[in-house]
């Protein structure tokens, strides 16, 4: 049974043909999480508008409910009635409603960088999830093939065993074999089961999709490791990683808050116009005032402490964020290195010459030419060769991925 066939007998549902671009395509249009972080966004672009909003003014009435000398209700003649209004308008001093929008403004460059910064560190998952599976799907084509194989030499074996030909104990080993085989090949159909559930989530996939990965031989010989400089590297982490600029913006909003609170510690001034019937001297009394309170205790010292001290936190984070790009964008750098050298290593002719030998191993073993043992031990060489090369396949893209990851920047595509 093929890959695909296993897949589509334990699944329902279409199939999808995915290569990485497409992949990301759909990850950037449907991500339940990049979609909640973007109305964090908006949000804090509706702060903006509030800012940007002067106080209303304030309207106040009274009117005389009842008088007991001519039992009458809500009178507001001059004779039998009174009523008084006033209009009053809050003034804010210090520039607190610029300061206000400038705050703003802040939380819309913090939430936007959250949004980038989300974004990053979900395409990284994405893309190591989806060359993970790919080459797992690889790995699996090689455990069909050999099952497959291994279940035909069992049979013509089991027919050779009952014409007296061969011995039990060459069927054990067979079966041993297969057994151990069809057990490592179970366990990596669940982690291929895994790998696919990310992709599916990250990119709003129905579940029951049958997923096949696709990669251009181009993408793996594009990736040229050795074209990079490590100071050019490390150059775009600081200028490009969204959570170094997430930093940055932290320190920047919470200076913006101590000029914010400073300010609220100058006291507002409210103007009033007031009317008034008969209550006050003399009638038709028309006044107009002034009101503030007088910054005797609460000078908002508090607040003013608190936005110093955030101050003070943000420069740290900025310097943890500094360090911590450096470290990363060294240590990717140097294993990628290491990878690629190991890679670069390899006989790539090799692969193809191992297939034409085990071909002819099989051959050999029917015309019995070699031994189980040795047919046996061919078979287990094949497969480890096999599957270290896709493995190594995988940690060299993951490799690339990752100097994306670390620098913010798409160095390699």
């Amino acid at each position: 049974m093929t890959f695909a066939a296993h897949v589509a007998s334990a699944q329902t549902g279409i199939t999808v043909t995915l290569s990485l671009p497409e992949a990301e395509k759909r990850f950037v249009q449907n991500n339940y999480q990049l979609i909640a972080q973007q109305y964090q966004t908006d949000q804090a672009r509706a702060e903006v508008i509030t800012a940007r909003l002067f106080d209303n003014p304030e309207i106040n009435y009274e009117n005389l409910l009842y008088n007991p000398d001519t039992r009458k209700f809500l009178g507001t003649s001059m004779a039998t009635g009174q009523y008084q209004a006033s209009v009053s308008q809050m003034i804010k001093l210090a520039g607190k409603r610029n300061k206000n929008i400038q705050l703003a403004n802040s939380g819309v460059k913090l939430a936007a960088y959250a949004y980038f910064d989300l974004m990053r560190t979900l395409r990284f998952s994405l893309h190591a999830s989806f060359y993970k599976t790919y080459y797992d799907q690889q790995s699996a084509k090689v455990y069909e093939q050999q099952i497959n194989s291994l279940k035909l030499l069992l049979s013509a074996n089991e027919q050779q065993l009952k014409l007296g030909n061969v011995a039990v104990k060459d069927i054990i080993r067979i079966k041993s074999l297969l057994y151990n085989l069809q057990g490592e090949y179970s366990s990596l159909m669940n982690e291929i089961e895994d790998s696919q559930t990310q992709i599916k989530l990250m990119t709003n996939i129905d579940p029951g999709a049958n997923l096949l990965l696709t990669i251009s031989p181009e993408e793996e010989q594009s990736y040229q490791l050795n074209k990079q400089v490590y100071t050019n590297l490390l150059d775009s982490a600081r200028n490009n990683r969204s959570d170094l600029q997430l930093a940055k913006a932290g320190m920047t909003y919470a200076e913006n808050n101590l000029k914010l609170q400073k300010a609220n510690a100058v006291p507002d001034v409210e103007l009033s116009l007031s009317y008034d019937l008969k209550g006050s001297y003399p009638d038709h009394y028309t006044g107009i005032g002034i009101k503030m309170p007088i910054p005797l205790f609460n000078r908002n010292q508090g607040e003013i402490k608190k936005a110093r001290i955030a101050i003070d936190a943000g420069k740290l984070q900025v310097q943890q964020q500094n360090a911590q790009l450096e470290n990363e964008v060294y240590n990717s750098y140097a294993s990628a290195l290491r990878i690629e050298n190991l890679y670069q290593g390899f006989d790539k002719g090799f692969h193809a010459d191992f297939d034409k030998l085990i071909a002819e191993v099989v051959k050999n073993f029917k015309n019995r030419n070699i031994s189980l043992i040795e047919f046996l031990d061919f078979y287990d060489a094949y497969k480890a060769s096999t599957l270290q090369m896709n493995t190594l396949k995988y940690e060299r893209m993951n490799a690339k991925e990752e100097i994306n990851f670390v620098t913010g920047s798409t160095i390699f595509k």
